[in-house]
């Protein structure tokens, strides 16, 4: 399953929850709710980053009102872990007990699916 993106800032391990985009014609930092894909040009901030950003001296920071959530899962998500669900609810085979003959007897030449084992010249 895809992991969550995280803050771009260094060494923050928290989930990103805003984007930052730096409009440079107009001097302005822009924080709004996650982007849904990541772009380059772009950064993606945890709440505490997103509500804490200052802008550059002569630059404006133009924030999102109200409060950023988590994106919700996509259908990449939900599929990755029906998937995985599915997965570990499939039947362990069976393995065969720690006497079984065959497990302890030296390879014997001959045909194994579609390989052939050819033994050596002496």
């Amino acid at each position: 399953m895809r992991s969550p993106r995280r803050c771009s800032r260094n060494a923050c391990p928290r989930q990103a929850v805003a984007t930052l985009t730096y409009v440079y014609n107009e001097s302005t930092a822009v924080v709004g709710p996650l982007a849904a894909f990541a772009e380059p040009h772009t950064y993606d901030l945890c709440e505490p980053h997103a509500r804490s950003l200052t802008a550059p001296r002569g630059w404006d920071v133009v924030r999102h009102e109200g409060e950023f959530e988590p994106p919700p899962p996509t259908t990449d998500d939900l599929v990755a872990l029906a998937e995985a669900v599915r997965e570990a609810a499939r039947p362990v085979a069976p393995r065969p007990p720690d006497g079984d003959a065959k497990l302890n007897q030296a390879p014997q030449p001959g045909r194994r699916g579609h390989l052939r084992v050819i033994p050596p010249h002496h």
